[in-house]
């Protein structure tokens, strides 16, 4: 655990603590602050702007204090638990770059379907259209929203041979997609399982909840630009 833990990305608090010794009274500027937390520009104004992250404004300038960042960053990674550090299944075996898709704007369906036929390239999806059926069905059954711009759509069926993942990232939202805090869903993780694979699927669904929860990390995918970029942070390689 010790070990993922110093691999947690965009960094971990043993390299924040190392930062704050050089300089506890640094005042830094927002491209300051987003190179250190490894988020866009945009994404620091946001907070800054939401009274999320601690800063003060001198004129129309925001300043933030270097040891009181590093403070609310590793507040961030305090939601430390166990499952957050140990997925239930290997992550390489189940998910690659290649299965990463930045699709621009769309619908719920558009977004779902180029998922889906992402997921129906490989082995362990044996029938497209019952994969499909299945998908849809589970939403209009319930949205898959889960807030906090994400949706994990899922479903287990007899034709999926093993357990597999994609994942769209779509930072401008995704029209007409429900989700239970009415946040635009801008991240979608769509997960297939074989029936069998009941105790794997759930807990793959709580490993997933509970680590974008990290408000730190959940920005920090949300702002990669490119598929190596995202797989190497959800994993923790950063």
């Amino acid at each position: 655990m010790h070990c993922m833990r110093k691999r947690l990305i965009p960094f971990c608090a043993e390299k924040i603590r190392g930062k704050e010794s050089m300089d506890q009274t640094e005042i830094m500027t927002v491209e300051e602050v987003a190179d250190l937390v490894r988020v866009s520009e945009r994404t620091v104004y946001e907070w800054a702007k939401r009274g999320d992250i601690p800063c003060g404004k001198l004129g129309s300038i925001w300043r933030f204090k270097r040891s009181e960042v590093l403070r609310w960053v590793n507040e961030q990674l305090g939601v430390d638990s166990h499952d957050f550090y140990n997925p239930p299944i290997s992550l390489e075996r189940i998910f690659s770059p290649k299965r990463i898709i930045f699709p621009g704007a769309g619908t719920k369906v558009e977004i779902l379907d180029k998922l889906i036929n992402i997921l129906s390239l490989n082995s362990e999806i044996t029938d497209r259209e019952e994969l499909r059926k299945g998908i849809f069905h589970r939403e209009e059954l319930m949205s898959t929203g889960i807030g906090l711009g994400i949706a994990i759509p899922h479903v287990r069926l007899n034709s999926v041979k093993d357990v597999i993942m994609a994942v769209a990232i779509c930072p401008d939202g995704v029209k007409y997609y429900e989700s239970i805090d009415n946040q635009t869903v801008r991240l979608a993780f769509m997960i297939a399982a074989n029936s069998k694979q009941h105790s794997e699927h759930i807990k793959l669904l709580s490993f997933i909840t509970s680590r974008l929860k990290n408000k730190i990390l959940l920005d920090s995918l949300l702002g990669a630009t490119d598929a190596e970029a995202f797989y190497d942070r959800f994993l923790g390689r950063e």
